[in-house]
């Protein structure tokens, strides 16, 4: 009898030892007015069959916005969420794909996005309202851009190995009402391969100036241009900047 209340001790040791995990889903977009279809990645929040109905109403909204917008690869959003939906159990995420014509910078993915959105507050029967964006590469941009054109209040964001200038000036990009809401945190690394830190840096300088909300840049000299890097040496900067 003892051997089993150990046995039953243990196995339930174990099982409250596994990680919580968010139940992915898909959708696929269609762009009204274009030929753009979106293939688009959801994670829902993991609960108990009981809590699940009310977790999924109340959960914050994070869209990821993957790296390589112009890459002929249209369904990178299906699974580029996917490592950052494990590092937040507790919330929806949602990753739109962008490619080819159609990228970040485009009316079109920005709309796709915005799409989505409506497709999640429509299954939980909840609005989404405010949403926080992450970024990396040139998925950045489309945290720009979206906090520029979308339709959600933004809260959070986080832009890693990002390169502004491709939109313009900084202090012209500040300057709209929709920018100064929320928070921006950039990270940026000196031995990024793609987007050197001496004119990365300057043009996150002037913007975060500029822009009049809580802005702020964090400079790794070390650091690399792709996701796996900040998330294997910088999660405390990433905790920071998407809050639970």
């Amino acid at each position: 009898m003892k051997l089993f209340s150990f046995a039953v001790l243990l196995f339930a040791l174990l099982l409250s030892s596994v990680p919580v995990l968010a139940v992915p889903d898909s959708l696929l977009v269609d762009v009204r007015g274009t030929s753009f279809q979106s293939p688009t990645g959801i994670w829902w929040p993991k609960a108990a069959k009981a809590k699940v109905k009310t977790l999924r109403k109340t959960a914050p909204v994070v869209v990821w916005f993957h790296g390589g917008m112009g890459s002929a690869n249209c369904a990178k959003g299906l699974v580029a969420g996917t490592d950052f939906a494990e590092l937040y159990p507790e919330k929806i995420v949602v990753s739109v794909s962008a490619c080819r014509e159609n990228h970040w910078g485009s009316p079109a993915a920005i709309t796709a996005v915005d799409a989505a959105l409506d497709s999640i507050a429509a299954r939980r029967k909840a609005p989404v309202e405010r949403v926080s964006l992450v970024g990396v590469s040139d998925g950045s941009l489309g945290v720009l851009v979206y906090s520029l054109e979308g339709r959600r209040a933004v809260e959070d964001r986080l832009l890693m190995s990002s390169f502004g200038a491709f939109l313009g000036e900084p202090a012209g990009l500040a300057s709209p009402k929709k920018m100064r809401t929320g928070r921006f945190r950039f990270l940026q690394g000196g031995k990024d391969r793609l987007y050197p830190s001496d004119q990365t840096v300057p043009w996150i300088t002037e913007f975060c100036k500029a822009v009049q909300v809580d802005c702020e840049l964090r400079f790794d000299p070390e650091g690399e241009h792709d996701w796996s890097y900040w998330k294997a040496k910088r999660m405390d900067w990433i905790r920071d900047a998407i809050r639970k």
